[in-house]
């Protein structure tokens, strides 16, 4: 059964495509259920003898296959482009490996085309788009019956425009044609209500050979030093206390909800390593793992959505669109800060399921992009997202494959050569799964802090 908003935004896409309208723009907040939606939308249009087929493309394997469970349901069929089959769900990366065979069909029927977290592909022409924003340009935009976008986080941390996007001249205010905020979605029930942990410190020095200094918080260090926020997010001092608070938290949760799980984003496969055995051996968690060196990641996403286990920590694995409703807590402890990336993250957590759990926990570290994402939490699109008309074409390849199945962070280490990482009494990284970062300078904390941000809280 649709949700109501599903159910009215299916309605609008009818009346648009039915007034000759070939593109629709669907925003609604992560988690809010955009999948069964689309889905919805290409019953209609089949039902209504209006298309012959159905093609939807993701950024990711596993939103990929998200969408094919979905749409096999919906639609009563399977759905993998084989025989009997009335459609197919593809990754944006693979559209430029499809043969010509392929388009001839496009051009022999009607299509419609869904395009999931369009966001992904940029570029209102050939100059000024990335590689996937060409391939829907040049190969799908023209030959699409009918076309629908769906986006959570309709904007680019590159400031270029969306494929397909309309903008307002001249404050460049992305146009969409149904929007459903993230506070409609917590009215009605459909999101749960984000909760954000900022991890602060009120005293912390930093020493070396020549001098010695002390702040008063992670923020004040890093904007007078030359210490990274990787330094934080690899320290095993800082590591140990946030996930201990991650842990607490779902424990509580699980007295009301017994199988929530826990999410932590973390920078690099060794980090990730480092995180679960501090959860597993400290805390005594059940951890899964998923990074994009695993030989079979979505056969252990889909294993953990199945599981009882508290945690799973992901390597550019569960960023977006990834549906695992169980998800209740998140550690996010990722060396990327875009405001992007960190919603993506936070919709991971928001999606209700059967449980009594009305509230959705991040914890992070009160790093100043990180705070200011926290504070603007309740903007649907914040005014510093808007599409700046003068923007040079920059190249962003991390805006391609942020999510995607392959993935691959660089290295997150950018500290001094001469310079080591000291957090209370651990000398940085105690072992092998920790990387030295240096060998003179000290870092001591005082005591650690942390301040609630309860979005939509007058609700």
């Amino acid at each position: 059964m649709l949700r109501k908003w599903q159910s009215d935004c299916s309605d609008k896409a009818l009346e648009k495509y039915q007034s000759n309208s070939i593109h629709f723009f669907c925003q609604a907040t992560p988690g809010a259920g955009k999948t069964m939606l689309a889905a919805n939308v290409a019953l209609r249009l089949l039902k209504n003898g209006m298309v012959d087929l159905v093609l939807c493309f993701s950024p990711s394997l596993t939103v990929s296959n998200s969408i094919k469970r979905t749409f096999s349901s919906m639609l009563n069929c399977t759905f993998n482009g084989g025989m009997g089959s009335i459609g197919q769900s593809l990754t944006y990366q693979s559209i430029q490996f499809i043969n010509e065979e392929f388009w001839q069909t496009l051009r022999n029927h009607r299509v419609f085309v869904v395009f999931d977290e369009i966001h992904h592909c940029s570029g209102s022409e050939i100059d000024n788009a990335n590689m996937w924003g060409q391939q829907v340009i040049t190969k799908i935009q023209g030959l699409a019956t009918f076309t629908l976008a769906l986006s959570g986080t309709p904007w680019r941390s590159d400031s270029l425009p969306i494929v397909m996007g309309e903008y307002s001249d001249p404050d460049g205010q992305l146009l969409v044609d149904y929007q459903y905020t993230l506070k409609q979605a917590i009215d009605d029930g459909v999101c749960r209500t984000p909760k954000i942990v900022l991890i602060d410190n009120e005293y912390l020095s930093v020493s070396s050979s020549q001098e010695g200094k002390t702040f008063s918080s992670i923020l004040e260090m890093l904007k007078q030093t030359k210490m990274s926020y990787q330094s934080i997010i690899y320290n095993k001092e800082a590591m140990e206390h946030l996930l201990g608070l991650g842990c607490k938290r779902l424990s509580k949760v699980r007295k009301v909800s017994p199988n929530a799980g826990g999410l932590v984003v973390a920078a690099s496969v060794q980090h990730a390593t480092a995180i679960k055995e501090i959860l597993s051996q400290k805390f005594g968690q059940t951890v899964s793992i998923v990074t994009y060196r695993h030989e079979a990641p979505l056969e252990e996403i889909e294993r953990y959505r199945q599981s009882d286990d508290q945690w799973i920590v992901s390597v550019g694995m569960i960023s977006e669109g990834t549906d695992i409703p169980r998800l209740q807590v998140c550690c996010h402890m990722s060396s990327i800060k875009t405001e992007l990336y960190f919603r993506q993250v936070l919709g991971r957590i928001l999606r209700v399921d059967s449980s009594a759990a009305r509230s959705a926990w991040l914890f992070t570290f009160a790093e100043q992009s990180l705070i200011e994402f926290a504070e603007r939490i309740e903007q649907d699109i914040p005014e510093s997202c808007r599409y700046a008309y003068m923007v040079s074409k920059i190249e962003s390849d991390f805006a391609n494959l942020q999510g995607c199945s392959d993935y691959k962070p660089l290295p997150e280490i950018q500290s001094d050569t001469n310079s080591q990482l000291f957090w209370g009494s651990n000398t940085g990284f105690s072992n092998n799964h920790f990387e030295k970062l240096g060998e003179f300078d000290d870092i001591r904390l005082g005591a650690f802090k942390q301040r609630v941000i309860s979005a939509f809280s007058s609700l």
